[in-house]
């Protein structure tokens, strides 16, 4: 057998170079790039082997460790996961700084391989500067806390053991069933051991992903049990876009009649002109959408994992009858619910039960209803994007100025909204923003969001007009995605603006990969809407009974507690730092322009947009299970208690 002698680290490179995916189009390389923040557990082995044999991998300086996972995890969701980058960090915080990202991949089901360096296998000069010493059991590291947030785990401990290794790693990358993230421990002095690899083990590789078809006694029952509803609902999920179904879907709802509502991730395989998309669907989902779910006798989920979001903590789904019938390519997910499972590829099962049902001559008993829900829809998003902070002027009192403006959310901050307006110098409604965000920004633009109110308002009032360019990370709603994501996204599809929308909160937490992308010449544009605090859970603390407390941005008072001044950030100032290109907007008019300078500038953008809290959507008719107290001296909150209590009663229990 024909060897070569290669580094555990060299040999890495090289096999990664020779992975192709063929989706029936023709092999496509498989691992364009590896994402890395080099220190002393990867500089040697890892980044002499990048260094001198990259191959067709580009690599990428990453500023934080969390920041490059979920850039690349951006950049494989936009592929369809049919492109990934891999990812290194050094042993220790280097490493661990990727969990919460790794978790993020995987809760999604987003193939991203990480390559974390690792303690000494020899331990000769344990402890090694990061180390963490566990003294009942010497072989844990800090990297076996990814085996939580994994798809798949293994460590290298001896050079020939690559191989195994990275085999079982492209079988989990490539799995449209059940990917995410892929961990592959390397022990720094393994990295550069070496070995002398079969050649075979270099050739290219072809991994060919085949669109499974539904079983026939699948399909059968699938038909027969559409065809005894009146009244079916479609819920479009991420595996539509994965499966690039979106053509399927809508041509499916059209032929028969029936309407859907969409995901978060299933969001824009359709555009939101077809005749029959409700738009979005659940508790960040709208009227509309919602309306027709709980009337629904049948609900037909394709590609979606049936979250809490999108079924109201199951209690959305409300017709004394109704039934569930899911089209998924994984097993686990299409049996949620106890739905009438059809394990397929989202395309085949869709085109599949189609000739089906045409054969039977069905067609749905909707009348008119759909066309009427679509249209009172539009009304109320046109009214919330007409809102505007108004004072009443005849207001004698500075503490009644705000009295003529009634937010979304009311009953909470309403006497302090007077202050947040003088503070923030704003007459912005989060609503507003994106009414005009939605207008001006090009058709054909990606924008991606990921936490905090913004995915609601962006579920319930974007409307996409080209396919693909809806990018929300709401699987595990990572604070921190959505500037990194941008990166990812870009990286994915060069020729197209791309947009992220990041409250203030969120910024905060993670924004070190807008240097990135200056470095890399990818121009970014940052929508960050500031309201001067986490003004999500600000509103489920209060709508929960509860008083404001530490979700406002505010200095410590003189009694000891968070509610002193509000304070106040330039943000624009922050971003213009890094040389990023900057904008402010407090009206509606400011805006507009920043939008039009943005476009066009050659690098990355912010534009530092105040507006006000609580005005952003809220309700249209889904409940979500929380925690509330069952114990509590406050009134509010044991009434809040006993309103869970009571929509608990009307939700599926399993």
């Amino acid at each position: 057998m024909d060897t070569i002698r290669l580094t555990t680290a060299q040999a890495l490179v090289k096999f990664l170079n020779q992975q192709y995916v063929d989706f029936g189009n023709g092999p496509e390389r498989f691992v364009h790039g590896i994402f890395t923040v080099f220190g002393h557990g990867n500089v040697l082995g890892l980044g002499q082997a990048l260094q001198e044999a990259p191959g067709e991998m580009t690599v990428y300086q990453g500023r934080n460790e969390q920041g490059m996972v979920h850039a690349a995890t951006a950049f494989a969701k936009q592929s369809r996961r049919r492109r990934i980058m891999a990812c290194t960090a050094s042993v220790g915080p280097g490493s661990a700084n990727m969990l919460t990202a790794a978790a993020t991949a995987t809760a999604n089901q987003i193939p991203v391989l990480l390559l974390p360096g690792d303690t000494f296998a020899t331990r000769q000069p344990d402890p090694v500067l990061q180390q963490m010493e566990h003294t009942y059991n010497l072989s844990i590291t800090v990297n076996d806390a990814f085996k939580a947030v994994s798809k798949y785990w293994d460590r290298i401990y001896r050079p020939e053991q690559l191989m195994t290794a990275l085999l079982n790693a492209m079988r989990v990358l490539t799995d449209q069933a059940d990917t995410g993230a892929v961990t592959i421990a390397l022990p720094q002095d393994v990295q550069g051991e070496a070995w002398d690899y079969p050649l075979e083990f270099f050739r290219k590789r072809i991994h060919r992903i085949v669109s499974r078809t539904p079983h026939p006694d699948e399909l059968a029952a699938a038909a027969d049990l559409i065809a005894s509803k009146q009244r079916p609902l479609l819920v479009c999920g991420g595996g539509v876009r994965y499966a690039d179904a979106g053509m399927e879907l809508r041509a499916f709802a059209e032929k028969f009649a029936i309407p859907f509502g969409e995901t978060q991730a299933g969001k824009s395989a359709v555009a939101s002109d077809c005749a029959y998309n409700l738009g979005g669907i659940g508790v960040t989902g709208n009227g509309c959408a919602n309306a027709l779910a709980t009337e629904a006798d049948l609900v037909i989920g394709v590609g979606t994992r049936f979250t809490d979001f999108t079924t109201g903590s199951k209690s959305l789904f409300a017709h004394p009858e109704v039934e569930f019938l899911t089209i998924n390519a994984s097993l686990y997910h299409a049996s949620k619910l106890d739905a009438l499972a059809v394990v397929c590829d989202a395309a085949e099962g869709l085109r599949a039960l189609s000739a089906t049902l045409e054969k039977r001559g069905y067609r749905t008993a909707y009348t008119d209803e759909i066309v009427v829900a679509k249209k009172a829809w539009e009304v109320e998003r046109k009214r919330l994007s007409d809102v505007e902070y108004t004072v009443n002027q005849e207001a004698d009192r500075p503490d009644r100025s705000s009295v003529s403006f009634v937010p979304e959310v009311a009953g909470h901050l309403d006497e302090k909204l007077s202050e947040y307006a003088a503070k923030l110098n704003t007459s912005l409604a989060q609503t507003q923003v994106l009414g005009i965000l939605n207008e001006y920004l090009p058709k054909d633009a990606i924008v991606i969001g990921a936490a905090g109110s913004l995915p609601g308002d962006m579920q319930r009032m974007w409307n996409s007009t080209v396919p693909d360019t809806y990018h929300m990370e709401y699987g595990f709603s990572c604070m921190g995605y959505e500037i990194s994501g941008a990166l990812g996204v870009k990286l994915a599809e060069p020729d197209r603006e791309v947009y992220a929308l990041v409250g203030d909160g969120s910024y905060q937490m993670l924004h070190s990969e807008l240097v990135t992308s200056l470095q890399e010449n990818k121009k970014i544009n940052v929508i960050l809407l500031d309201n001067m605090g986490f003004g999500c859970i600000n509103n489920l603390q209060m709508e929960q009974g509860l008083d404001s407390m530490a979700t406002e941005f505010r200095y410590r008072g003189p009694e000891g507690q968070l509610s002193g001044e509000l304070i106040g950030i330039d943000y624009a100032a922050s971003a213009a730092g890094y040389g990023v290109k900057t904008f402010r907007a407090s009206t509606a008019e400011q805006l507009r322009d920043a939008l039009r300078e943005a476009q066009l500038q050659d690098r990355s953008t912010l534009i530092d947009i105040k507006v006000l809290p609580k005005t952003m959507t809220h309700g249209y008719g889904a409940w979500w299970n929380v925690g509330v107290p069952e114990v509590s001296g406050s009134e509010a909150v044991r009434a809040a208690h006993e309103q869970k209590l009571e929509q608990l009663g009307k939700a599926r229990s399993y």
